[in-house]
């Protein structure tokens, strides 16, 4: 059987790549070792990748990408999927009560878009399989491919009965156990990161302010269970997803998954993996609370060292996707981000290579490069988070590091989808980005500065750390484009606000469009006017009332399909 793009995986990477380029006209072959629904890790979005879909799915005329961008899309993708309205950290120390103040809420904008989702992973992998097989890509379930063969002409694809399958180009998109990785020798463990996890799924998991503080006594704008919270405390942290935080939700369970510096937290085989969970977290009272009667659904999973990488990311005819490429760790949910930014590069250059018929590694060097950058832009970010929970006035100000990256990155997102006309446009747009920052100089100059002095310090004299955070306040007052709100953390604040949309953002030159190379680099020759009117149309477009009527003229066209 022939085919131009065969797929190994059917993951959230594989499935979405497979809609998009059957979606454009190109026969597509996915591979699938499994069978869906299956269990998967990777359940928070974040802005970043919500923005991401929206893209895709304008750029690509794939509508269905969008449903998985906000809480508005309930209606079309199922009320097993949680709701995420921020992020929030609560910082832990071994014996000791946690400290109110040692909290911090990323409050997540409702508007435009809706508040952003917790994927049950089963459910929005499978649907969106069914959405590639919708568009016209055959997927093979329960084969897996046991040998890939690079043609000068062709790629030949071997599965585990014997059967072969030719192909114009072929996408690793199979995870750690990668067979091009493998195949050509290119995977890379020389990471910062330092991480080995334990997870599963448990129910009669209570929000944290009913066995701890309440929402008041922290004084942020939402309860610790309408977003991902993360326990962080020197050498780990611990994350907790609610699918069922909102009064629509029809699935009990919570994703919980204990992340270990082995270096700290050495691995205990004479435990089991749920014996040595709560080995860990009995340590801390406030967390020992929270899972007095959890109880898992489904066998825990243990793992060694997570961090990975890929010398090489494309050859000729072939390359890796997703996790196949690399991976840090879950924290800051910048895995998923990584993926679909990737398969948006992927698809327009797979697009291009149908009318050249170039397929070699250079035609494909782009993906190669964001890929990298963002694999290594994670683990430096990652390491550092880790090591700055060791002391948290460290953490006081590193994490405003993360929150301004986040934010730029959104915002530049924002300005590609306003202006870009085309795929081509706005990947070539992305060729600057590097995860965090948005490809902004200036703020990749800071972040160098800053994670430089987190890297050197010794986190256990605290006359040092009092040095390398006076350094880093420094480093923030002299910049004039940090948001206000993220400067009213640093003085001590615990959330960001829960309005967002306030009268001085829009103030010239001061405002949201900021001014000089900021405001360039952003938003380039784009008016206040122009700004507003793309946040309005955005606003109207994905409002929920209006996905509701979407939905409703979707299911009277299928009426009339199936009539005729």
């Amino acid at each position: 059987m022939r085919c131009d793009v065969a797929i190994i995986g059917s993951g959230i990477g594989g499935s979405t790549l497979a809609a998009i380029l059957a979606r454009r006209g190109l026969r597509v072959i996915v591979f699938e070792a499994g069978m869906h629904p299956r269990f998967a890790v990777g359940e928070s979005m974040i802005l970043e990748t919500s923005e991401t879909l929206r893209a895709m799915a304008e750029l690509y005329d794939v509508p269905e990408l969008a449903y998985y961008s906000s809480e508005n899309f309930f209606a079309h993708i199922g009320t097993s999927h949680g709701v995420k309205r921020h992020f929030s950290y609560l910082h832990h120390e071994e014996g000791k009560p946690q400290q109110l103040r040692r909290s911090l809420q990323a409050v997540i904008p409702k508007e435009p878009h809706g508040h952003e989702l917790h994927l049950f992973r089963q459910d929005s992998d499978a649907h969106l399989t069914a959405v590639a097989i919708a568009y016209g890509a055959t997927v093979l379930q329960n084969r897996a491919v046991k040998d890939i063969e690079i043609g000068t002409d062709s790629v030949t694809i071997t599965t585990n009965s014997g059967q072969q399958f030719n192909a114009q180009y072929v996408v690793d998109a199979g995870g750690f156990r990668s067979l091009l990785a493998d195949k050509f020798g290119w995977r890379d463990r020389d990471q910062q990161a330092h991480t080995r996890t334990i997870f599963t799924h448990m129910v009669d998991v209570p929000c944290f302010n009913s066995v701890g503080a309440s929402r008041e006594e922290y004084g942020v704008p939402f309860r610790f269970s309408e977003g991902t919270l993360h326990h962080i405390f020197h050498g780990g942290w611990l994350w907790v997803i609610p699918f069922n935080n909102h009064p629509d939700s029809t699935n009990a369970l919570v994703s919980i998954g204990l992340q270990l510096d082995p270096r700290i937290f050495p691995p205990r085989p004479d435990l089991s993996p749920e014996a040595e969970f709560f080995d860990v977290i009995n340590r801390f009272p406030d967390m020992r609370a929270q899972f007095a009667n959890a109880r898992a659904v489904r066998n825990w999973t243990r793992t060694e060292r997570l961090q990975y990488s890929s010398t090489h990311v494309v050859n000729d005819r072939c390359c890796l996707l997703g996790h196949a490429a690399g991976f840090i760790d879950p924290l800051f949910s910048k895995g998923m981000y990584t993926t679909l930014m990737s398969v948006g590069v992927l698809a327009n250059l797979l697009l291009k290579a149908r009318d050249t018929h170039d397929y070699s590694a250079s035609a494909f060097a782009s993906l190669e490069s964001l890929t990298l950058r963002f694999v290594q832009a994670h683990d430096r970010l990652t390491a550092n988070s880790v090591k700055s929970w060791s002391n948290y006035k460290l953490w006081d100000v590193y994490s405003v590091l993360w929150l301004t990256g986040a934010y730029l990155e959104y915002v530049k997102l924002l300005q590609m989808r306003s202006a870009a006309a085309s795929p081509e446009e706005y990947f070539r747009q992305a060729e600057s980005l590097r995860l965090v920052g948005g490809g902004f100089r200036p703020f990749d100059d800071l972040a160098n500065e800053v994670d430089a002095l987190v890297e050197q310090v010794d986190v256990t004299d605290q006359a040092a750390v009092d040095v390398a955070v006076s350094k880093i306040r420094n480093l923030y007052a002299k910049i004039p484009w940090m948001p206000p709100a993220f400067r009213a953390v640093l003085a001590g604040k615990n959330h960001l606000p829960k309005r967002k949309v306030r009268p001085e953002i829009l103030r010239p030159g001061r405002g949201f469009l900021g001014a000089g190379a900021f405001r360039t680099h952003f938003f380039g020759n784009a008016s206040l006017f122009s700004v507003i009117r793309f946040y309005l149309a955005d606003r109207k477009r994905y409002a929920a009332r209006a996905v509701r009527a979407d939905k409703r003229r979707e299911y009277q066209r299928l009426l009339a399909r199936r009539r005729t």
